[in-house]
């Protein structure tokens, strides 16, 4: 049993699994992948970006992932604004390149999601195309693991926190 998500239990979502748990969707059948299952893996492939931010965020603000701040961290992550702050392209020019790839692959690879989880009509997945998300999903991941912790610590408060502008009280 998976233990419930809060203080007591250490859950989250590890990055590696999701991106095998996306490669596996697309070999479930020996026969041509179903369009759920493709749909599935393009989908889990942003998922596994978007925990691995969520984690990172968590464990480089707060560091000690029983607590309860951490879990809030991990859980204040939200696509929408992460995705706004990865287009930025002013704030994003002041990252190190893997920082700014992870950035672009993740508004990608969100688009991507949404239209794998939400476009119901006409779409036609392939496999090869998934494989490449996949791809392109755990390149990043890994990329931006080798970014440095300081420059990651600050991509975690640029996505987590909305910049308001110098003597704005609002």
């Amino acid at each position: 049993m998976i233990a419930p998500f809060g203080i007591g239990g250490a859950w989250n979502l590890n990055p590696r699994d999701l991106i095998a748990t996306a490669r596996g969707l697309t070999g479930i059948s020996r026969r041509r992948p179903s369009q759920a299952n493709l749909r599935r893996a393009v989908s889990t492939a942003y998922y596994a970006m978007f925990h691995c931010l969520a984690g990172t965020a968590a464990d480089l603000l707060v560091g000690r992932r029983r607590s309860p701040a951490w879990h809030r961290v991990y859980r204040a992550l939200e696509h929408g604004r992460a995705r706004t702050a990865c287009e930025g392209k002013r704030a994003m020019a002041g990252f190190p390149s893997e920082i700014r790839n992870f950035a672009e692959r993740f508004v990608t690879l969100q688009q991507k999601r949404h239209e794998a989880d939400y476009a119901l009509g006409g779409m036609v997945y392939y496999k090869p195309d998934a494989l490449t998300d996949i791809d392109v999903a755990e390149e990043a991941i890994v990329r931006f693991g080798r970014a440095g912790k300081e420059a990651r610590r600050s991509f975690a408060v640029h996505v987590l926190f909305r910049q308001r502008q110098e003597g704005s009280s609002r």
